[in-house]
């Protein structure tokens, strides 16, 4: 690791003497919740806890529903340090490491519509929901890919619409497609990802000493194998750490 002076980077990443944590619960491959608050579990619980260790720093974890939650608040103080997709409009108050994981974006579509490619989603007319804020929904939203895009708060309303017919079809991460799917014999998901989702540690864009500290720290964590290991050990063995 660089030769960074600790007591700097403290005091910069963690103004209030606790390295404040924000998790997305909107990503199943990221994080769980666990029996309380201070007992999740996932890669982006042990990154959180592996950074305040290196700095000799509490942690505490501030817990969100979705991903626009965690970016909405960049630069308030709410949190210091975020686990999100990089994105380039989030990237305009966030500062990224270089991606630790990546994971795909996936649609689920009916089996009706035989739909095997994203001209099969357009010329079908497939209604696709999304959440609003999501790293695919702002992909999806700055590149029109396929269908028509409905945007919904959240992930158990987007599934609710599906459900009654007012949406055709989702688009998400593929691991959440694949639990979606698990219980909707009369869909599929497609096996074609319409994008790459790669996943960083954030800081806020200002605390510049701070970024340059995770974004060395991630380097190390990737290199080290301890990524991966964290990976295996929730049950992602199929997830691609980026080299």
């Amino acid at each position: 690791m660089n030769d960074f002076k600790l007591d700097e980077v403290r005091r910069e990443i963690a103004p209030s003497g606790t390295l404040i944590c924000a998790l997305n619960h909107g990503n199943v491959v990221l994080v769980r919740r666990g029996p309380t608050d201070d007992t999740p579990t996932g890669v982006s619980v042990d990154l959180a806890r592996a950074l305040a260790e290196e700095l000799s720093l509490p942690v505490r974890f501030r817990h969100f529903d979705k991903a626009g939650d965690v970016s909405g608040t960049a630069g308030t103080g709410e949190w210091d340090v975020c686990f999100l997709a990089i994105d380039p409009k989030r990237a305009e108050r966030i500062a990224y490491s270089a991606p630790y994981v990546q994971i795909e974006g996936a649609f689920l579509v009916p089996r009706s519509k035989s739909v095997t490619t994203f001209a099969d989603i357009d010329r079908a007319g497939l209604r696709i929901g999304a959440v609003k804020g999501s790293a695919y929904e702002l992909f999806l939203s700055r590149n029109h890919v396929a269908g028509t895009l409905v945007r919904f708060d959240t992930f158990p309303e987007a599934a609710a619409a599906l459900d009654v017919g007012e949406i055709d079809g989702l688009a998400g991460v593929r691991q959440a497609m694949q639990k979606a799917v698990a219980d909707r014999s009369d869909f599929e998901v497609m096996d074609e990802p319409f994008m790459a989702i790669p996943q960083a540690v954030g800081v806020s864009s200002d605390r510049v000493l701070a970024a340059k500290y995770v974004a060395d720290l991630v380097r190390k964590l990737k290199s080290s194998g301890f990524v991966r290991r964290s990976l295996d050990g929730s049950g992602h063995q199929d997830v691609v750490v980026p080299a």
